[in-house]
């Protein structure tokens, strides 16, 4: 008996240690460049620039907490949490427009303030839906409630909360997420005329959507009106050339540049080191998402397989949006660079995230 307890525990391994040292490596880079990049801000508006790193180091504590707590959790008992993450999810979305609870900025209605705290829910969202899908189609991808789920929660964000970025966030990864557990191609061709038709109706009702469009078209058509933030954001990556200003040297982050902490945060990243600086961090995003899907290719387990692809596919799509927004390859979005952006609620769902694909490298291998 004992012969047979060793052997089992040697077949188990520990998690993926390249993975969390790459998360741990991107954290720590992301507090030093909200400090940096925040700095400024936090004395005008509190007349304190540690202001926003202190907010930000306690995020970090309950991500990593919560990165700990799910990577010894067994992902397996996920599956019978799925329905209830999801419903909590959805209730979170819809509890910003109760008078009290959300918190409304510049037209949209995105945040939840619980006590202390503020949470955006679409966030949440996300990690519980690739939880869900993947429980959904452990035995049989279903089309109707991946249907009903996709158009229900972009209903939401995107209309009700005008929060396009996070909803094409959400569904570029949930249609991933659908094909990777052996959904029909052709269903694409039946998606997307009514995506097409949806965002281009969602983009032309609204003049601030279509002023995107035209900055994304020509951003320095306007610098002093609607292309004034990818105009400066631009103008900070053409500063910092090839190697930089050099850490802590901006000039865009003395309130050029729009959102400078959260997710403009690139446009600092690449003034003050450079193309290289900034690759380098391209880097390691894209190590990141390649161990993610090493894991998820060897997990021996169907469930596990789609929650790793559900997971790594969300932190992959929000990763390329957002870099790709801040040097123009498209509109600018109004998404987090996961691990790196000022915010609470993103980051601790991105280590939670993270947590669980430890939990799951840990599995045995087929």
């Amino acid at each position: 008996m004992r012969r047979v307890i060793t052997h089992l525990k040697s077949q188990r391994k520990t998690f993926d240690l390249p993975l969390f040292l790459t998360v741990l490596v991107l954290v720590l880079f992301g507090l030093l460049m909200v400090y940096d990049a925040s700095s400024v801000q936090g004395l005008k508006d509190f007349k304190d620039s540690y202001y926003y790193i202190r907010q930000q180091l306690l995020w970090v504590v309950l991500g990593v907490a919560s990165m700990f707590f799910f990577a010894n959790f067994s992902y397996h008992k996920l599956k019978v949490l799925a329905l209830p993450l999801l419903a909590v999810s959805f209730v979170l979305l819809l509890a910003v427009f109760i008078p009290g609870l959300g918190v409304a900025g510049g037209g949209a209605h995105r945040w939840l303030r619980l006590g202390w705290v503020t949470v955006q829910p679409a966030e949440i969202m996300k990690l519980a839906a690739a939880i869900f899908l993947a429980s959904l189609f452990e035995k049989k991808t279903r089309i109707l409630p991946f249907v009903i789920l996709i158009l229900v929660v972009s209903g939401v964000t995107a209309v009700l909360q005008k929060d396009l970025g996070s909803t094409l966030v959400f569904t570029l990864s949930s249609l991933i997420l659908y094909f990777a557990a052996g959904g029909l191609w052709w269903h694409f061709l039946i998606f997307l005329p009514f995506a097409l038709g949806g965002i281009s109706a969602l983009i032309f009702s609204s003049p601030y959507r279509s002023k995107r469009i035209l900055a994304f078209l020509d951003p320095f058509s306007d610098p002093q009106g609607f292309t004034y933030h990818i105009s400066q954001v631009l103008i900070a990556l053409g500063t910092g050339g090839l190697f930089g200003l050099g850490l802590g040297q901006s000039r865009q982050k003395f309130e050029y540049i729009p959102e400078v902490s959260t997710d403009s945060i690139f446009g600092i990243i690449g003034e003050e080191l450079g193309f290289l600086g900034g690759i380098f961090l391209i880097m390691l995003f894209s190590f990141l998402i390649l161990r993610c899907l090493i894991i998820a290719e060897k997990c021996s387990d169907r469930f596990g397989r789609l929650l790793a692809i559900g997971l790594t596919s969300w932190l992959g799509v929000q990763a390329a949006i957002n870099l790709s927004s801040m040097v123009a390859l498209l509109p600018l979005t109004g998404v987090p660079l996961p691990f790196i952006s000022y915010g609470g609620s993103a980051l601790v769902a991105n280590l939670t995230a993270i947590g669980i694909l430890l939990n799951i490298s840990k599995e045995k291998i087929s």
